[in-house]
C-alpha cells in the first residue's frame, strides 16, 4: 500500500489536545476511504502540521481530511526511503 505525507499549513497554535483531536476524526472515519493513517506532527508555532498514512491514493487520504473539516495543503506519496 503506498504512504503519503501531507501537510497542513494553517494551523498555527495547534495544541496536543486539538492534534488528537483532529487525528482522532481521521481515525473514525478513515476505514470508508481504505486510508490508515500512521500519525501525526504539529509544529503550533508555524501552523504546520504533517500526518504520516498508508492509502489506496493521494485523494483518499484527502477526502477523509476534508470530511474531518481540516483538509490538507498538500498530499506528498512517499517513493523513496532510507
Amino acid at each position: 500500500m503506498p504512504q503519503f505525507m501531507d501537510v497542513h499549513t494553517t494551523m498555527a497554535g495547534v495544541t496536543a489536545e486539538q492534534l488528537h483531536a483532529a487525528h482522532q476524526a481521521d481515525l473514525d472515519i478513515q476505514d470508508d476511504e481504505g486510508v490508515d493513517f500512521k500519525h501525526a506532527w504539529a509544529d503550533p508555532a508555524t501552523g504546520h502540521v504533517f500526518c504520516l498514512s498508508e492509502a489506496p491514493s493521494a485523494e483518499a487520504v484527502q477526502r477523509i481530511h476534508e470530511r474531518a473539516g481540516h483538509r490538507a495543503d498538500e498530499v506528498h506519496e512517499i517513493t523513496v526511503t532510507a
